[in-house]
């Protein structure tokens, strides 16, 4: 550090540092939490205050865990905990709410109070998170022209019906209605999206203003740049800003100090580790470098929140993607390199931090709670059931929906998972001819079978042509899996199936047959368990390749722990365990390895089933492993 950067870090120590000497008063009984710009500190009943946070999302994590992680949380030295809100988490189908069970937001707030962490939320209406669409429900997208995040008509609409529903919920949990919420956070890093539409941040104050009151204390987070900044923040919303462990901690404080002179030092998101995609290196962040780098932040005064604190699991479908010069799928994984593992267990980077934290205020006492038991139930051999153009009676029990053109998954009304595409050969193929994808109209990616016989895959930015040959009349099958929407930029509009036309050597197909797949809802009901006698054939030496189903029990003898299951030599799919979708797997792409089942969903009396989608080739010996460690680290390349 320079001598001048020297000489402005003390300064902003020492302004901020003074926060520490102001003593409030407090009305007798009334609880309050504001900013106090003269001392550039928040108060927490008129007294100075300072948190120290850190992130975990409940949609992440089985309701049945929340109160180990916030235990642990606050066994770290926490004081507060910042959550996200996911709307489409909430509201998968337009008009109708979900706060029940995994998505009972109000309990998991009640935990927290319970526990001693305040809570800064976020409630959007757009998250981010690596979350499916950043949270955006995909209904949306059945407005073709509509503009996301920004003032559109049809999409303020949406927001003021979704934001009515759920800000009414949330009033009676500020911390100055005897809840436990200090801050809320209007949209979320704004300043990144190309829109820069004041009108529309405009809106959205009013709109907290009017359900929270004047007392709320509202703010937005940008990334540590001016152009963030300068579109991500409105006079009226305090300003905050992001960075992680590679940034000069004066320079950012110093941009906030532009935007926001008086006031609070924040760090909304100091980032403890980093996401990965399919076919990344697995992110790592140095623990020595976090523990310092919090450390002089809390020297400074500066307000920190950790993201992550616990990461957790993009269970089902609910990964989100990235799209800069390609698209790019979030692994199931959100382990993050955070604090708590995936699966909620301390580590030394939880350790390192909780020090670091004992020297700025006292960390309760007594031992952190453990890890959560662990086991290795060991190999399980799986059986087919069937190639899945087999089974569409089952899948699809509405049927095919016809159309001359592709429609694409938002037409369809289906949003997630997978979808099948069918029509014929249009004239004999007696040399491997070229299917093309022209307009890169694949999203994501396209598993193409030929009379039942699979050919090959096409995918999104990456492979638009492959050959397939046949005779005229051919049954052609494509299985276009959705792999995300986009969570980040300007490519969030992410429609999903075949989004334009496909070409076969000269001609358009058309004259399509589209079956709408309802996958879990066929697997919730007990398919492919309940009629086993009738679907499970009779085991074949190599297992035919394409999107093909497979099914087995485990008895775990009368033990429910966590396990993580390993497909070894498998190729891409996804797992279900007593029908709930545990999400998607790519040993083959890498890095993560295994998946993550939390104890909860097994039984320790009834055989527990498993159900596999596995979508281009599973091994010979068709095996599973279910092991008492994840691995996420392995990149296997290319697939």
């Amino acid at each position: 550090m320079g001598s001048a950067a020297a000489a402005a870090f003390f300064l902003v120590v020492a302004v901020n540092l003074a926060c520490s000497s102001v003593s409030g008063t407090v009305v007798s009984g009334k609880r309050s939490f504001s900013i106090d710009y003269k001392n550039n500190c928040f108060l927490k009943d008129g007294k100075p205050f300072q948190y120290i946070s850190g992130s975990i999302h409940y949609s992440r994590i089985p309701q049945y865990y929340w109160k180990d992680r916030l235990l642990k949380m606050y066994m770290t030295g926490l004081n507060a905990v910042q959550v996200y809100v996911p709307w489409n988490f909430h509201e998968a189908v337009q008009g109708v709410h979900n706060f029940t069970g995994d998505r009972d937001l109000e309990h998991f707030l009640d935990l927290a109070n319970q526990t001693g962490l305040l809570v800064i939320l976020r409630p959007g209406p757009y998250i981010c998170a690596e979350w499916e669409m950043g949270g955006l429900p995909a209904w949306l997208l059945q407005k073709p022209n509509i503009i996301l995040r920004s003032a559109d008509t049809d999409y303020l609409q949406a927001v003021n019906n979704w934001l009515a529903v759920l800000l009414s919920k949330m009033k009676r949990w500020l911390y100055v209605n005897g809840g436990n919420i200090i801050t809320v956070q209007v949209e979320n890093e704004y300043g990144s999206y190309f829109s820069c539409d004041y009108n529309y941040m405009r809106h959205l104050q009013t709109l907290f203003r009017f359900f929270l009151g004047e007392d709320a204390v509202l703010f937005t987070t940008d990334g540590n740049t001016d152009r963030e900044m300068t579109c991500g923040t409105l006079q009226g919303l305090y300003a905050t800003v992001d960075f992680g462990t590679d940034t000069n901690i004066t320079e950012a404080f110093n941009r906030q100090r532009r935007f926001e002179p008086r006031g609070p030092l924040v760090n909304s998101e100091f980032y403890t580790g980093w996401l990965d995609h399919w076919g990344d290196q697995h992110a790592v962040v140095d623990t020595q470098k976090v523990s310092r780098v919090l450390g002089e932040m809390l020297t400074m005064g500066a307000n920190v929140n950790m993201y992550m604190f616990e990461g957790g699991t993009n269970f089902g479908y609910w990964n989100g993607a990235d799209h800069d010069t390609r698209f790019r799928s979030v692994v199931t994984s959100y382990d993050y390199d955070a604090p708590l593992t995936e699966a909620g267990d301390p580590t030394e980077k939880l350790l390192a931090i909780r020090d670091v934290i004992s020297q700025f205020r006292e960390v309760p006492s007594g031992p952190l709670p453990p890890a959560t038991p662990k086991f290795a139930y060991g190999f399980v051999t799986m059986k087919k059931v069937g190639n899945i153009s087999d089974l569409l009676s089952t899948l699809s029990p509405l049927g095919p929906v016809k159309s001359k053109y592709p429609l694409t998954f938002e037409e369809m009304k289906q949003y997630y998972g997978y979808m099948l595409y069918r029509t014929m050969l249009p004239r004999d193929l007696s040399e491997p001819t070229p299917l093309i994808s022209p307009l890169n109209g694949v999203h994501d990616r396209a598993y193409v079978s030929i009379n039942g016989v699979f050919q090959g895959l096409l995918e999104r930015d990456t492979a638009l042509v492959m050959k397939v040959t046949g005779q005229q009349g051919d049954t052609v099958d494509i299985l276009v899996e959705n792999m995300g929407r986009v969570n980040f930029g300007s490519k969030i509009n992410d429609y999903k199936g075949l989004l334009s036309n496909l070409i076969l050597g000269k001609d358009i197909l058309t004259d399509w047959k589209i079956y709408p797949l309802d996958i879990d809802g066929a697997i919730a009901s007990g398919w492919p368990h309940s009629n086993s006698q009738k679907s499970v054939r009779s085991p074949q030496r190599n297992p035919p390749p394409g999107p093909t189903f497979y099914m087995a029990t485990l008895q775990t003898n009368s033990l429910t722990w966590d396990t993580f299951l390993k497909l070894n030599e498998w190729t891409k799919g996804q797992v279900w365990i007593n029908g709930v979708n545990l999400g998607r797997y790519w040993p083959a792409r890498g890095p993560q390895q295994t998946l993550y089942i939390p104890g909860p969903l097994l039984s320790a009396t009834q055989p527990n089933n498993i159900t596999v989608l596995e979508l281009e080739g599973a091994p010979a010996h068709l095996r599973v492993l279910f092991m008492d460690r994840p691995q996420l680290n392995i990149t296997a390349g290319k697939s």
